[in-house]
């Protein structure tokens, strides 16, 4: 995250707003294949972590390999119609002609070799996420990085386009790609196996991803809704700025994100705890990603302007802060349904989280197509607030089905609807009270750098402090106090 933060100035000032734009809408075209490699990843890694006894072993390579086939022959086939129809489509789609449209065959061709090295690295790395063995995902994360900033530094300065760009990220999934590959042969050789097709493994994989892939659709619908129209309407410098906006905020919201992830092998084990257990693990994990999303997002909304300042420049700060206010507020309401898509998804009900996605997908593009033709590209987020509204409730709702548990609603209040509110409602206050106080011109990054943590760490204190109020106080300060405990080296907390 830091470090796709730190070269992203310096790539919009090598490239221009205008290209930087470009390669956002290419990404934005390349986006839904990620609905393919994403459900394989996970449903992949659900049954991978079903099979984690040396007995099962066998079942385990069958269903690696043909996992290896799927995204070996599906995956190959979507990067070669994303290479192949990639440009013609987005010239006409986006109406891009003159130099932002020389480049756009090879940014499309690298774009999708990118995402087939990820798409076959997925499976690989599965075999690590079913174990729960994250110290190497998160090496092999961190390498892949390294590698795609640094070949952004070298190269971008001498071919400032936007297919440069796109290259250097597929470098980056190369990589992960190798490593994961080299590390699974010598850590977990004993689970792979040769690409072939095992019918009941693949009626499995089939099962449970068929319902993903719906749900990876909705959600990438909703991500990329607003781009798509942006391409469509205006100008590619329009895309440039609303892609800064929501590359600060995404960056934020997939590390929080990350650190959920841990909950979708532990869900899958808990197959056979009784309800009550189940509800009891999913509301009390809820309140402390809800509790950390308020915390981590919430510190971006009273420091947007000065924080883009400094990231980026006047301009786009002037552009984009409105922007980022708003996507980080959607990306807080966006937080509060993750727990429950990883139980879900950990417990089968992949046709829940589709209808989940699907519903966030629809609500999010239609506020898109009304409200930017009338409002301007600055609208560009509200849809995204709605959407996750829209994905809040339906989620609530399933649950509610879900779980036949007295106190229900007092759950849902103090777990989830609690710290999102008043952690919005306090980075709200604070965004009002530093402009009050005329806190707009950055000195430097220690000056934003230490605004950020203290937004961060007040909106932290008054969600910690809520939550004190309530039936179930004592259960969340027990897990707060755990939790600090393996960090924190205070025997007295």
């Amino acid at each position: 995250m830091a470090l796709n933060l730190l070269v992203l100035p310096f790539v919009v000032f090598r490239l221009g707003v205008a290209a930087f734009g470009v390669a956002g809408l290419v990404t934005a075209c390349v986006a839904p294949a990620l609905a393919f490699s994403n459900a394989l990843a996970l449903s992949t890694t659900r049954e991978l972590a079903l099979r984690l006894e040396p007995s099962e072993r066998h079942d385990a390579r069958r269903m690696f390999a043909t996992a290896a086939v799927l995204a070996l022959a599906v995956g190959g086939a979507i990067a070669m119609l994303f290479a192949l129809a990639g440009a013609p489509l987005a010239r006409l789609g986006f109406h891009l002609s003159g130099s932002s449209a020389d480049d756009l065959g090879l940014a499309f061709v690298l774009a999708s070799a990118g995402w087939l090295c990820q798409c076959l690295s997925a499976v690989f790395l599965a075999l690590f996420t079913a174990r729960q063995d994250y110290r190497r995902v998160a090496s092999i994360s961190i390498i892949s990085t390294v590698v795609a900033t640094s070949s952004m530094l070298l190269l971008i300065p001498r071919w400032p386009q936007a297919s440069t760009f796109l290259g250097c990220q597929a470098l980056g999934f190369a990589t992960s790609l190798v490593l994961a590959f080299g590390w699974s042969r010598r850590v977990v050789g004993e689970w792979l196996g040769r690409p072939t097709v095992d019918r009941g493994s693949l009626g499995s994989l089939v099962k449970l991803g068929g319902w993903q892939l719906a749900a990876q659709s909705g959600a990438l619908i909703a991500a990329q809704a607003d781009r798509y129209l942006l391409g469509a309407l205006l100008q590619p410098q329009f895309v440039g700025f609303y892609t800064i906006a929501q590359r600060l905020e995404e960056a934020v919201y997939i590390g929080v994100l990350k650190v959920g992830e841990i909950l979708f092998p532990f869900f899958s084990a808990l197959q056979k705890e009784t309800d009550d257990r189940k509800a009891d693990l999913l509301f009390r994990s809820s309140w402390i990603l809800n509790v950390l999303a308020a915390s981590a997002l919430g510190g971006l909304i009273p420091v947007a302007g000065p924080l883009l300042h400094l990231w980026t420049g006047a301009e786009v700060a002037a552009e984009a802060q409105r922007v980022l206010v708003i996507l980080s507020i959607a990306g807080v309401l966006g937080s509060s349904s993750n727990v429950f898509a990883f139980y879900l998804l950990a417990q089968g009900r992949s046709s829940s989280n589709a209808l989940i996605s699907l519903l966030t997908g629809v609500f999010t593009l239609a506020t898109s197509a009304i409200a930017l033709p009338y409002f301007g590209w600055q609208a560009a987020g509200w849809s995204a607030c709605f959407g996750m509204i829209a994905q809040m409730v339906t989620a609530v709702i399933l649950l509610q089905r879900r779980f036949s548990l007295s106190g229900m609603w007092l759950r849902l209040i103090h777990f989830v609807l609690m710290p999102i509110g008043v952690g919005i409602a306090t980075a709200l206050a604070l965004r009002y009270g530093f402009r009050s106080a005329q806190v707009d011109q950055a000195i430097g990054w220690w000056y934003v750098g230490g605004l950020y943590l203290l937004a961060a760490g007040i909106i932290f204190i008054v969600a910690v402090a809520a939550s004190r109020v309530g039936r179930y106080r004592a259960a969340c300060w027990r897990d707060l106090r755990v939790i600090a405990g393996r960090f924190l080296p205070l025997k007295a907390i």
